[in-house]
């Protein structure tokens, strides 16, 4: 990938500090994440598949200026991807919402939201107003 590319990146910190060997990077269409030093291990989620973005502020996170997002996707390999300890979490929040409504809307993708937690199988059915059957 080239660095033109890339709209983010950052690791994962420990006391506000890069000390780690966890790297993000997001391009237009993809989220990464990549692990290791010796044996590197990349994981990618294409951004049409995100579902839910999530965000995380835990009291010791605040102290240092980080915090978490979980990227919640309907990738098989990767389902929730957490982007931990990163500076300014609120911002990459919003950067990776923009991208994921830029991504689906160029794929002309929009999923139905479905309700309950089997797809709105056992949803009750609306309750008709007889008010309302003179419209």
């Amino acid at each position: 990938m080239s660095e033109s590319n890339v709209l983010w990146r950052d690791r994962k910190r420990y006391f506000g500090l890069p000390l780690s060997f966890t790297r993000y990077r997001l391009s237009e269409d993809r989220i990464f994440c990549e692990k290791g030093f010796f044996n590197i291990r990349e994981e990618e989620i294409l951004l049409y598949r995100v579902r839910d973005l999530e965000l995380h502020l835990k009291l010791t996170q605040r102290i240092f200026g980080v915090g978490s997002v979980f990227v919640h996707s309907s990738d098989k390999t990767m389902p929730v991807l957490e982007l931990k300890n990163i500076r300014a979490p609120r911002e990459v929040k919003e950067l990776l919402y923009r991208q994921v409504e830029d991504c689906k809307d160029r794929r002309r993708m929009r999923t139905m939201e479905f309700v309950g937690a089997d797809g709105g199988q056992d949803a009750p059915e609306p309750e008709l107003d007889p008010d309302d059957m003179d419209e």
